[in-house]
């Protein structure tokens, strides 16, 4: 694999940046949000000068290209100190662009280390049904397979039963331990028999999937703090990390998710997934504007290799289409 998900390359300089084919992907996944800023970009910079006028235009296009008024207003603000009432080309606006909104991007970047203490790392996913959840599970346990780590995967998430089967098929192709149970069963057993097995087979990681309903959100924050109490009968520090994963076409309805599975869990950390099929990926801007959660990873396709760790630099740069 390019990236080291079990544990991290300290002496690879090139394991500090995304891989090069993935990059490509990364740009042709978020073509429908870069042509809209670039539609929009044309006649706002008619006039070849960043004054107001053209910054007030900007302001609007972001916030319609979903970063959000907050996140929008500082990235103008930003320009506007940088080149107020100067000579621009769209291609300075666009590189300048890319600066403000990696500013923005780069306190959330951070790179999550599965071989890191204790043994098994409990990691528990969750998020609404249809975000790309239960795939992005299976992707991890894949990639982490590739790296040599012995993963268990718990299909807590009993109120689907194509979410079970889901994550089996993951299971059998990639060689994890699979623990689940019938639908209907008690999640949070699910989850301490995941744990329980993790342990006795000396595994390094246990991922765990949960259900995603938010219609009734004392029902959701109920049966994660259940999932939680009850792993941690096995492990007093149980999950280790709690991942979100959000669907990008979405849009700024992913803002609303963020709140509810904050309230529910103690997230540590966020994978964004389907930017490949939205002009709306700016919302990750916005989510991170808001919200002081680390974004790990992103996925813009279906197969393994279209998830990644997330890198600043490399979306900044593709959501302003910039090569």
């Amino acid at each position: 694999m390019s990236w080291n998900l079990f544990g991290k390359k300290k002496d690879t300089p090139a394991a500090a940046a995304p891989p090069q084919g993935f990059f490509s992907r990364l740009s042709d996944g978020l073509r429908k949000s870069s042509s809209r800023l670039a539609d929009g970009m044309s006649g706002v910079l008619g006039k070849k000068k960043l004054d107001q006028e053209a910054l007030d235009g900007l302001e609007e296009l972001l916030i319609r290209s979903d970063m959000g008024a907050a996140a929008a207003a500082r990235i103008t603000a930003g320009l506007a100190e940088d080149s107020f009432n100067k000579d621009v080309t769209e291609d300075g606006v666009r590189e300048a662009l890319a600066a403000q909104v990696a500013r923005i991007l780069k306190p959330r970047q951070a790179r999550l280390d599965f071989s890191a203490p204790p043994k098994p790392r409990i990691v528990l996913v969750a998020g609404v049904n249809g975000s790309g959840k239960t795939t992005t599970i299976g992707k991890l346990a894949a990639m982490l397979r590739a790296e040599g780590a012995k993963v268990v995967i718990g299909a807590a998430d009993t109120f689907r039963a194509a979410a079970i089967e889901q994550l089996q098929v993951w299971a059998e192709r990639s060689g994890a331990i699979f623990v689940s149970a019938v639908q209907g069963a008690d999640a949070a057993g699910v989850a301490y028999d995941a744990v329980a097995r993790g342990v006795a087979e000396d595994a390094d990681v246990v991922l765990i999937d949960t259900a995603g309903r938010l219609q009734n959100k004392a029902e959701l924050m109920a049966e994660l703090a259940k999932i939680i109490r009850v792993m941690r009968k096995l492990d007093d520090d149980a999950p280790h990390d709690t991942l979100l994963v959000l669907d990008a076409t979405v849009g700024q309805n992913a803002l609303s998710q963020m709140e509810s599975f904050r309230s529910a869990a103690d997230l540590t950390g966020i994978v964004m997934t389907k930017l490949d099929g939205t002009a709306k990926g700016g919302v990750l801007v916005a989510i991170a504007e808001r919200h002081a959660v680390p974004i790990c990873f992103i996925g813009v396709g279906e197969g393994i290799e279209d998830l990644q760790p997330f890198d600043a630099d490399a979306f900044s740069r593709a959501l302003v289409g910039l090569a």
